[in-house]
């Protein structure tokens, strides 16, 4: 294995990260509002600022699903147990006593096996619950002539907000994590630059090298 700075975010995949980064606080705020739990806009333009970025946010992760799939790119979120226990021990212990991560980026693993696990529950499981919620909601008059429609709306409405609570927490701890453990510059610059240190077979570097140098630094 050769150690080497490599261009393993592209262009969209920085692109739909950052954007969705801005939109989700866009609806965290909004919901908040839409909900009672703080003040601000008016509650009307609070809801079409809610409506708006969720569509915009759907049509996001429609064209990132395709991404994934036809770049090969979903390969990264495949759950694997190797390694799994060292990394979980890592962030519940050795992280404070400033020990080393016990895993090693590559070119076809750049999350380690807890971060796959967890992006893989969030796109399979989180993310699908406040889409399909968010849109019973929004579809209310569409089916709100059914049979005990009044034990139903408070069911959908509740994992809505659970979800988006659920979401928030995965959020602060993301972005704690980015603060320990090392620098918070250091943690952050791969997403923006799309360079990261990840570790190459001689096979990795030398396709690299030939077909896609402008990958390596």
């Amino acid at each position: 294995m050769t150690e080497r700075k490599v261009k393993i975010y592209p262009r969209f995949e920085r692109f739909w990260h950052w954007t969705q980064v801005a939109l989700i606080f866009t609806l965290m705020a909004s919901g908040l509002r839409v909900s009672g739990l703080i003040g601000g806009l008016p509650f009307g333009a609070a809801f079409m600022l809610h409506i708006g970025a969720a569509t915009a946010l759907m049509v996001l992760w429609v064209f990132a699903i395709f991404w994934h799939l036809t770049t090969g790119t979903w390969r990264h979120y495949v759950p694997t147990t190797k390694g799994l226990g060292k990394v979980a021990r890592f962030y519940a212990y050795g992280i404070f006593r400033g020990e080393h991560h016990p895993y090693r980026k590559a070119y076809w693993r750049k999350h380690n096996p807890l971060q796959a696990l967890t992006y893989l529950a969030l796109k399979v499981a989180l993310f699908p619950a406040i889409w399909i919620t968010g849109l019973m909601y929004l579809t209310y008059n569409l089916w709100g002539a059914i049979p005990e429609v009044a034990v139903w709306l408070p069911v959908v409405a509740n994992l809505h907000s659970l979800t988006a609570f659920a979401i928030a927490a995965f959020i602060v701890a993301h972005v704690y994590l980015l603060t320990v453990g090392g620098s918070f510059r250091a943690h952050v610059r791969p997403m923006i630059t799309g360079f990261d240190t990840v570790d190459l077979t001689t096979e990795e570097e030398a396709y690299l090298a030939s077909d896609e140098p402008g990958r390596l630094r």
